[in-house]
C-alpha cells in the first residue's frame, strides 16, 4: 500500500476536480474562443479558464 503525502493527495484531488475538461479539445477551441466562450462551452467560470490555460502553457 502505498502512502500519499497530503501534498499529493491535494494535488490528486484538485486535478481530478480541475474542471472535467477534454483538454485536447479545449486546447484546439482555446486559439480561436474568448475566455467567455470557453468557460460557456465548457460548463467553467472564468477563472477556471485562466487557471486551466496557465496550467496547460507550464506542460
Amino acid at each position: 500500500m502505498m502512502r500519499n503525502s497530503a501534498k499529493g493527495e491535494f494535488a490528486q484531488r484538485k486535478a481530478s476536480e480541475l474542471f472535467h475538461v477534454d483538454f485536447h479539445e479545449f486546447m484546439r477551441k482555446e486559439a480561436n474562443h474568448t475566455a467567455f466562450e470557453l468557460a460557456s462551452e465548457f460548463g467553467l467560470t472564468l477563472k477556471d479558464v485562466q487557471k486551466l490555460k496557465k496550467q496547460l502553457s507550464r506542460s
